[in-house]
């Protein structure tokens, strides 16, 4: 019974992870920045989920220290946490930018970026999800789910450099936007990387 509470603490760490995830991503999609002070409290909020999602990983880590029995490889339980913490730093960081370029309209670009990485991080909350009950092999319809959005990005990333090169003539513009589109393409990597932890996971444990 002892283990088995241990075993179980650690899926919560892991679910912990993946709700503020998907709580933030919900947050990223449907704020509406209308002013310089809206995209300063969207700023604001996303450093404070960032903030949370490390208490969270620092937890994790103290909990693995000083456990012997792990449910899974702990690499692999922190693999997963890390990586999932990536895609909510890239969010972060995506924030940042724009309020640092006083960004106040997102255009149909980055509205198309964010409903395949909300897409995806809803595949990663479900994955996890099935990973707390052990259920691993219905897990991979999800990852690859997830894949097929990273290629949405990339091609979408291909799509909205070209256009940005055709038609934005201030050269600020465009150095501006080229990096916030590359930083969603980013966010979709990292997606990714969860998936690719997650299968590894499937590989050494179903």
């Amino acid at each position: 019974m002892f283990f088995s509470q241990k075993q179980d603490d650690f899926f919560k760490m892991l679910s912990n992870v993946a709700e503020n995830l998907m709580e933030s991503m919900e947050y990223f999609k449907n704020f509406k920045i209308q002013t310089e002070s809206d995209v300063k409290e969207f700023a604001k909020v996303m450093k404070q989920y960032e903030n949370k999602g490390d208490t969270f990983i620092h937890e994790l880590i103290v909990a693995l220290n000083k456990t012997f029995i792990t449910p899974l490889e702990r690499e692999d339980i922190l693999e997963l946490a890390v990586k999932m913490d990536d895609i909510l730093d890239g969010m972060e960081a995506c924030s940042s930018r724009f309020e640092m370029y006083s960004i106040t309209n997102a255009n149909k670009y980055m509205v198309k970026f964010v409903g395949h990485l909300n897409d995806s991080v809803k595949e990663i909350d479900k994955s996890v999800q099935l990973l707390s009950k052990k259920k691993l092999m219905d897990i991979r319809p999800h990852a690859i789910k997830i894949n097929d959005y990273e290629s949405a990005c990339d091609e979408l990333l291909r799509i909205c450099i070209k256009d940005l090169f055709a038609k934005e003539e201030n050269p600020i513009k465009v150095i501006q936007y080229k990096e916030l589109y590359e930083l969603l393409e980013e966010i979709s990597d990292s997606c990714e990387d969860v998936a690719n932890t997650l299968e590894t996971i499937i590989m050494r444990n179903a």
